[in-house]
């Protein structure tokens, strides 16, 4: 009688329950199965989460899910967990000296925001990319993303220097009572050094892309021609000057004859959207104002003599975050703010953490360099992957790109460390996939 009621013995509540299960776990083994979509996603949103602003916490959500799934996977992959290579302590150091900061203003959303952008989002970023991006189905989708957010980010300056801010998303990047610099193109950063950092950065991935032709043709010509008129409309002559100096190097050094004429390009078409800019709008004659403009210059040398001082009295531990914006708003009398910043990374981690914080920054960064100098070992399909020789070669100007900048403005946007931690990642992912093909080759 049984088996007449219940044909092949099948059991009506334990199928409800397995159907059950099997919904509730299908999207988490998606997300197990193409980590990289997710890591992705995060940086996407946290690229419209600018620092200092109450804003949605929607990145801080799924940067949590992202770091549950990537444990998962390697739970299920049973994947050792290896630190990436002794630049772990200095970053391990800094962070815990920026932990017991914040632990001084407990109750201030702001400072906990900061703390997450300046050192949590690259140090994890950094040790979890190297277990997501680990093939080149991987390193092709960040490949893409970076392509994206390049051709978003140069559209929306191209928009906001042509006036034409309807086309502009979101909205809050338009709202002048948010951010800084609300007369220059300063993206969903609401800074306009931050804004031209990252289409540096993003603007040397391209050309890369564009070496291994990736990018070619109509589309990218025209990724050339936007990325120089989105720098352009920054209106911020660091972002000019790294700008400039990143497109020299390579234009006269890059052993790419490709690179060098993309570069060639980048020159022409820099050229003409300027002349083309003055000519067209007499607005934009606001374009050599600031080449003459002298009040942030002073006011920035005001911060920097505060901060001298503030460091030649305590060098070896530093004031802390609480008491060195107090000690900095009493030492600037001839300005009036709110608040006041170093607009210098090198400065307030000097000022803030003394000393030692500042040789475990340099520890990083001189780790940082390291990470470029193992080679493909032989076979390797040169030419082929994201990551290839070349790539290598280029990632000393990703750095100094981001350190120059660093020296007019504080890097406390989440998007631009995470990026940029993030491809230091992927090198230390394929170094230990070059020590398993080469044993010889160099550990990190």
């Amino acid at each position: 009688m049984s088996s007449v009621a219940h044909p092949a013995g099948r059991i009506p509540g334990r199928d409800a329950l397995a159907w059950a299960i099997y919904g509730a776990l299908r999207p988490w083994h998606a997300l197990i199965v193409a980590p990289s979509l997710l890591f992705l996603a995060t940086l996407a949103l946290m690229l419209f989460h600018p620092p200092d602003f109450n804003f949605h916490s929607v990145d801080r959500v799924a940067f949590g899910l992202l770091i549950l799934v990537v444990l998962l996977r390697m739970c299920v992959l049973q994947q050792p967990l290896r630190c990436g290579g002794t630049i772990l302590w200095p970053m391990l150091a800094l962070l815990v000296l920026a932990f017991c900061g914040a632990l001084a203003q407990p109750n201030d959303a702001e400072t906990w925001s900061l703390f997450a952008a300046k050192w949590l989002v690259p140090f994890t970023l950094y040790h979890l990319a190297v277990y997501v991006f680990n093939d080149e189905r991987s390193l092709h989708r960040f490949e893409t993303f970076s392509l994206i957010v390049l051709a978003y980010l140069s559209l929306t300056a191209i928009f906001f220097m042509f006036d034409a801010k309807q086309f502009i998303f979101p909205r809050y990047i338009l709202d002048e009572s948010l951010g800084y610099h609300a007369d220059r193109a300063r993206g969903p950063f609401l800074q306009a050094v931050a804004n031209g950092v990252t289409l540096n950065l993003l603007g040397i991935v391209a050309l890369n892309s564009f070496r291994r032709r990736r990018l070619r043709g109509i589309v990218g010509i025209l990724f050339l021609a936007a990325l120089s008129l989105a720098i352009l409309a920054t209106k911020t002559r660091a972002v000019w000057l790294s700008f400039a100096l990143s497109v020299l190097v390579l234009l006269f050094f890059s052993p790419s004859r490709r690179l060098r004429r993309a570069c060639l390009c980048l020159v022409l078409a820099g050229g003409i959207g300027l002349a083309a800019v003055v000519t067209l709008a007499d607005r934009n004659t606001s374009l050599g104002d600031r080449l003459q403009e002298q009040g942030p210059v002073i006011f920035r040398m005001a911060i920097y003599q505060a901060g001298w001082e503030m460091f030649l009295k305590k060098p070896l531990t530093g004031w802390g975050a609480a008491d060195m914006q107090t000690e900095l708003s009493k030492r600037i009398s001839d300005f009036h703010q709110e608040q006041f910043f170093f607009h210098n990374t090198y400065l307030e981690i000097v000022v803030q953490y003394g000393l030692v914080g500042l040789l475990f920054y340099l520890w990083i960064v001189v780790d940082l360099f390291k990470l470029g100098r193992s080679r493909n070992p032989a076979g390797f399909p040169a030419g082929s992957s994201f990551l290839d020789q070349e790539f290598r070669s280029l990632w000393p100007l990703l750095l100094g790109v981001y350190l120059l900048n660093g020296s007019f403005v504080v890097m406390n946007y989440q998007f631009v460390n995470g990026f940029l931690f993030t491809v230091a990642g992927l090198l230390v992912a394929q170094n230990r996939r070059n020590e398993a093909i080469e044993p010889s080759a160099l550990k990190y």
